[in-house]
């Protein structure tokens, strides 16, 4: 394919996954209080992971990637767990999980395909809610403020915030196709336009400044190395295999590539662990492959590896643009807030429809569920509920998203593993007599 096709056809991936990258820098910077300076150099690092995670997917070398037309992303749920494990501890030690993930991906692949059957639906729709859940308890205090400051509650702020997410609403309504994908991105400038035309956005530190800038290494300084504070994103990568799983047969299905996937797979899995890797030592979560890329080749019929080659290359070259991380940086807080709270509600909607499919007459998927939400919910609602724990326990059980996932495997395989199974509307029948 021409270079002159290659560049637009790869600049439309990019479009489409960008806010991924702005919205978990954001999440990020905000919550954690980061400078200015560190903001940027953390999108410039994340650009650059992003891009250079997409060129080993694309051409697979040393069997690290699949060679397949994949977009790497930083995923959504690994961004809500570094900033659990970031308040519960610090970031240093957020930092030395994501690199203990990844270097024990390689330890996992091999057998993560006999600990898929301990994740099914009910396991995984029950943390994506926890994951939406968190999210956006974080965001909105992002959008009102910090109880008993000045600005909480700011009127201004929280139109501002509805706002986005109505013209989020609006151009997901109105636009079709291919552009419709990028629904969050329009919503997001658009938010970010109405914000500068009320002068809430400034653009005098955009221009001033080095034109071109290099991620540092270990920004945050030496990472801390803590195998309990790790726990809920070595979890969440038994998860994210399976995703990997799911994605690697869907877009070789896309493009009409026969693999085989006991070897094709892994490639998949091994290009994410080394990224995440090298993610981890930029400062970053977890870098993940995307799925809505797949979406992108579906529609454009457009199967090229060398078009997402191409898209990292673009990544690359926005990773190395000061000015562009000095624009996103200056983006007000209640307009990505607005943005990011729509799009980590579609997480919740996502684990919602998970459980569509799982057979809620069954008592024990209802008690899996309950319990999951029950011990993944009370350290969200109930902030400090652990705090005279001991401190390993307060890393599990402190931890929403832990302690709900791990919560709902073990209930699940304790009802799984009952001959008998007593329905759900059996079980209501049988209090109903009690009651008698």
């Amino acid at each position: 394919m021409a270079l002159r096709r290659l560049i637009p056809f790869g600049l439309q991936h990019v479009l489409v996954m960008a806010a991924s990258p702005i919205t978990s820098v954001f999440i990020v910077s905000r919550t954690l209080n980061l400078s200015a300076d560190l903001t940027i150099n953390l999108i410039s690092a994340t650009f650059l992971v992003c891009g250079l995670g997409s060129l080993l997917q694309s051409f697979g070398p040393w069997k690290f990637g699949a060679r397949l037309p994949f977009i790497m992303v930083p995923g959504g749920a690994p961004i809500a767990i570094f900033l659990i494990i970031a308040k519960q501890t610090d970031i240093q030690t957020a930092v030395g999980a994501v690199i203990i993930t990844a270097l024990l991906y390689f330890a996992i692949i091999p057998v993560f395909a006999r600990g898929l059957r301990y994740f099914p639906k009910l396991v995984i729709g029950t943390m994506l809610i926890l994951v939406s859940i968190n999210l956006v308890k974080i965001y909105g205090g992002i959008v009102t403020g910090q109880p008993g400051s000045a600005h909480f509650g700011d009127p201004a702020n929280i139109l501002m915030a509805l706002m986005t997410i109505g013209l989020t609403l609006v151009f997901a309504r109105v636009l079709t196709g291919m552009l419709s994908q990028l629904s969050v991105l329009f919503g997001l400038l658009a938010g970010a336009a109405v914000a500068a035309a009320l002068g809430q956005m400034s653009f005098g530190s955009i221009l001033p400044g080095p034109v071109v800038s290099f991620p540092t290494l270990l920004p945050f300084g030496m990472p801390h190395f803590d195998l309990y504070a790790a726990v809920p994103l070595i979890v969440f990568s038994v998860i994210s295999m399976a995703e990997a799983t799911g994605q690697t047969v869907a877009i070789a299905d896309a493009v009409g590539k026969d693999i085989d996937q006991r070897v094709d797979v892994p490639k998949t899995i091994r290009g994410d662990a080394l990224i995440s890797l090298i993610g981890g030592l930029f400062g970053t979560s977890l870098i993940i492959t995307s799925g809505e890329n797949i979406g992108v080749v579906k529609a454009t019929g457009v199967k090229s590896r060398y078009v997402t080659a191409v898209s990292g290359v673009i990544l690359i070259g926005i990773a190395l643009l000061a000015p562009i991380g000095r624009l996103v940086y200056a983006i007000p807080g209640p307009v990505v807030g607005g943005t990011a709270i729509i799009v980590f509600c579609i997480i919740a909607v996502m684990g919602i429809d998970m459980l569509r499919n799982v057979d809620m007459s069954d008592h024990g998927n209802v008690f899996t569920l309950a319990s999951g939400l029950t011990m993944g919910l009370l350290p969200i609602l109930v902030p400090g509920v652990y705090s005279h724990f001991p401190h390993a326990a307060q890393m599990i059980l402190g931890n929403g998203l832990a302690a709900g996932t791990v919560t709902a495997v073990l209930v699940n395989i304790l009802f799984q593993s009952r001959a008998p199974r007593v329905g759900f509307t059996d079980m209501r029948a049988g209090l109903e007599l009690t009651e008698e």
